[in-house]
């Protein structure tokens, strides 16, 4: 990391209208994002964890700007991405690309791994000639850990790790800056995961990639990730040094993440403390008031249920990090 900041998100929302009736008036919103801010520095990982429907892939959709913001703005090296039109957000587009979550469903299974992997040359002919195309396709399957020889293959010939390495291609080709990776191993086996993330954390290295790690599993975001935000229903409820996050989380959301987390030791299992969340959580079109994970808080007290808590900085006696709790305090989850 060279500590100077590539990605910068102030106060992005993402409300889905809800219509109802014969006319189809809106009546409500579901805030699938919900005010998040944060930054992203160069050569950085920030890991994005986070229940399923809090809004992760939303958020990330919105840095591609696959989705438009209801509000906030998104800042790429000096740009304002959402301000952009025409031939400078298609230039915009080399330096952020996106690994989709499902490797059987964003491959189209018509094309050859040649088409698939080159088709972002045709979009941005001026990147590598057309003579060269080819042999640039077999530089980047090996580079992924494919044969060259696979280039004239249909999806359907590989394993989901291979396509997810395919898919990985294809994101690299057009040598990005960021690269947003939208739970790019939950489809996958836990050996063929590690190689996954493996393979990323090579090619980070080797190209000198920002990555914004989007999933559900902890263990998987804290091997990878430099940094960790945790959302909760569309906001971000901590964020800070993955060693901060896991070691010391002072927000009751990531305390109880991280207590049901399985550790092998049975021993370990027995003696540890876990924290059981009650309810569920609540729907994003009718969120709680005040902090939003106050309905199934052990911590809560009345201000919680009309005061939202901001994202600032705590120090838990090991460094500050930043938590969005009124009663932030640390707690050693067990490892």
């Amino acid at each position: 990391m060279t500590g100077d900041v590539i990605l910068r998100a102030e106060g992005l929302k993402k409300y889905y209208p809800i219509k109802t009736g014969v006319i189809r008036r809106t009546t409500g919103h579901v805030r699938a994002v919900d005010g998040v801010s944060f930054e992203l520095l160069r050569g950085e990982t920030l890991g994005v964890v986070g229940e399923s429907g809090c809004g992760k892939s939303t958020l990330g959709r919105m840095l591609m700007r696959l989705e438009e913001p209801t509000e906030g703005t998104l800042n790429f090296d000096g740009a304002d991405v959402y301000s952009l039109k025409g031939e400078d957000m298609r230039r915009l587009r080399r330096d952020i690309q996106i690994v989709f979550q499902d490797p059987y469903t964003s491959l189209n299974p018509r094309k050859t791994v040649g088409d698939i992997i080159g088709e972002p040359f045709e979009i941005h002919p001026d990147v590598v000639p057309k003579a060269g195309r080819r042999k640039r396709v077999q530089e980047l399957l090996e580079q992924v850990g494919l044969s060259p020889e696979h280039i004239n293959r249909y999806p359907h010939q590989f394993s989901g790790g291979q396509r997810q390495r395919i898919g990985i291609a294809r994101g690299i080709a057009l040598n990005p800056k960021v690269l947003i990776c939208d739970e790019p191993v939950s489809a996958l086996d836990v050996s063929v995961q590690a190689q996954v993330i493996n393979l990323l954390e090579k090619l980070q290295n080797e190209l000198n990639l920002s990555y914004v790690f989007i999933a559900h599993d902890l263990s998987v975001v804290r091997h990878i990730s430099d940094r960790v935000a945790v959302m909760y229903l569309g906001k971000i409820a901590e964020l800070g040094d993955d060693a901060q996050i896991y070691d010391h989380p002072t927000h009751p959301y990531t305390q109880a993440l991280l207590s049901a987390v399985p550790v092998p030791d049975p021993e370990t299992t027995r003696n540890r403390h876990q924290i059981v969340l009650q309810g569920d959580v609540p729907s994003p079109a009718n969120p709680p008031s005040g902090c939003r994970f106050h309905t199934r808080c052990w911590r809560a007290q009345p201000i919680c249920s009309t005061t939202e808590p901001q994202l600032v900085e705590h120090d838990d006696g090991h460094g500050t990090h930043r938590s969005a709790c009124h009663f932030a305090e640390p707690f050693v989850p067990a490892s």
